[in-house]
């Protein structure tokens, strides 16, 4: 199973993804799910995938691929004119994997399923972040709903959703990024570390922080504790029901 977040904010961009893998509790492992894309002074395209990872590693070796092999004038992540663009290209290289894939996938009864968070920005326009689902379609995230999830995502959405808004400062939306993969990670083991982050500040054109968070890691470990006693603080404060007998 996989977690993964990506904000759109006022101040700029977070992205965060855990790297764990599991085919069972005995066959744990450890792969990146976030591929940066950075022209300093030109782009900055993050990719954040969930799903079978042979598919998801298909498209980014696609992508790769053609930019490398692409003939002049031809549309690659490294030259697309807007982010729209570029999740296009993420889309079409998923229906390319599952052209090739998904029919031999299912003879064995495996989910093909896979979908990606693309985000970041291009000269000229504004940020933008797009979910991308399994059939190669996309959404955009708004100023209404400026986040997007991945994976195992229902235990650690209420935090985002009481805390997150395009407005928040960018320590505090990474702040609570973090609480949120701590949430997801008490109720589900197969989302662990480590955890990849980035951040991206608006109109840089260049990655701002991009660091993972291990086992043991002073902040996170202090993270969690202190919010697990928070919560389990002000519980004991709140007021008992008094229809209960």
């Amino acid at each position: 199973m996989t977690y993964c977040v990506a904000l759109r904010l006022d101040s700029g961009m977070i992205f965060a993804s855990d790297s764990r893998t599991n085919a069972g509790v005995d066959h744990i492992a450890t792969f990146t799910k976030m591929r940066v894309y950075e022209k300093k002074d030109d782009r900055v395209i993050v990719a954040l995938s969930s799903g079978n990872l042979a598919m998801t590693q298909g498209v980014i070796n696609i992508l790769d691929r053609h930019a490398s092999k692409a003939a002049e004038g031809e549309e690659t992540i490294w030259n697309v004119a807007s982010m729209y663009d570029a999740a296009a290209l993420v889309g079409d290289a998923l229906r390319e994997m599952h052209r090739r894939d998904a029919a031999f996938l299912a003879q064995s009864s495996i989910e093909a399923g896979s979908n990606l968070l693309v985000g970041g920005q291009i000269k000229g326009e504004a940020p933008r972040l797009f979910h991308v689902y399994a059939q190669g379609n996309f959404i955009e995230a708004t100023d209404d709903t400026p986040y997007f999830q991945l994976g195992e995502s229902k235990y650690g959405k209420p935090i985002l959703d009481r805390v997150v808004s395009m407005a928040t400062p960018q320590k505090e939306a990474a702040k609570c990024v973090l609480i949120s993969f701590d949430s997801t990670m008490k109720s589900n083991i197969s989302v662990g570390l480590p955890i990849d982050l980035l951040w991206y500040p608006r109109d840089s054109l260049r990655v701002g922080m991009q660091q993972r968070i291990r086992e043991g890691d002073p902040y996170f470990t202090m993270l969690r504790s202190r919010w697990g006693g928070g919560l389990r603080r002000v519980f004991s404060e709140l007021p008992d029901p008094d229809w209960l007998e």
